[in-house]
């Protein structure tokens, strides 16, 4: 019996992405037979740009921990399977071409995870840990869902997962005062996961965060993972990573005292 080709649906939450969205929906214009967007409030000119190239488009609120509204996304695909995207992102003609293969192949796997090509300041990162940083994105619908816990956590998949060769592109920070910005965010978020998990403010919690932690991020991004091939980027990269923990202590103490 023939097999039946198999429908994809692209799943994207979006906010104030009016720079990049553009880019990330061309490159799926052919691959995709859906495209479901969720929105958290755009104030630019997101909302238009989404309309052009969907009818699905949601508006919500935009919660702090963002993959809420990716899972939002992903709950209204309605395609066999389902490839979630970040508007930053683009598929390759070559990545359109592996997902349409093996979707329509008959496989035991109910996702896959994708290599990645990080750009920063529009360079590929080559080193520190940068690539291939594989992420889970493709799935069979009903098969995969985000956990909601962590602003870092993968999409969990039900049953055996591949990978796919060819990767996705993500223009993640086109300038370091833009990843600033979103350090802001992120830092602010684990310093809220440490007042929910109960981190006590103790002498080794502050060593831990101060110290031990931004060393030991700068010496296995830069060192180990390399990072220095990357140049005057690599060196940036590791350095603004490792800061990620003090800067985040900082926040937790002043949530802390405001009894947060």
């Amino acid at each position: 019996m023939k097999h039946r080709k198999q429908t994809l649906s692209v799943a994207i939450a979006v906010y104030n992405e009016e720079a990049k969205l553009e880019k990330c929906l061309m490159s799926v214009k052919r691959l995709a037979d859906e495209i479901i967007i969720v929105d958290g409030g755009s104030s630019d000119k997101t909302v238009a740009i989404a309309k052009k190239h969907t009818p699905h488009v949601v508006k919500t609120d935009n919660p702090p921990m963002f993959h809420i509204n990716k899972q939002k996304a992903v709950d209204k695909a309605t395609g066999d399977w389902v490839l979630q995207l970040d508007a930053d992102e683009r598929v390759t003609p070559r990545l359109s071409a592996e997902i349409r293969r093996v979707i329509n192949e008959s496989r035991e796997e109910n996702g896959y995870w994708i290599p990645r090509k990080n750009y920063i300041c529009g360079v590929w990162m080559r080193y520190g840990g940068m690539y291939p940083d594989p992420v889970t994105r493709l799935f069979r619908n009903g098969k995969g869902e985000f956990p909601c816990k962590s602003v870092h956590e993968q999409i969990e998949i039900s049953g055996k997962t591949g990978m796919l060769h060819e990767a996705l592109v993500h223009e993640t920070y086109r300038s370091w005062d833009e990843y600033m910005k979103k350090a802001d965010v992120y830092t602010t978020l684990t310093a809220q996961e440490m007042i929910a998990t109960g981190t006590g403010n103790n002498p080794v919690t502050m060593v831990k965060y101060l110290f031990i932690k931004p060393a030991s991020r700068f010496i296995s991004l830069y060192i180990r993972h390399k990072g220095m091939l990357d140049g005057w980027n690599g060196l940036l990269w590791a350095l603004f990573s490792g800061m990620h923990f003090p800067m985040a202590y900082v926040k937790f103490l002043e949530m802390e005292g405001r009894g947060s």
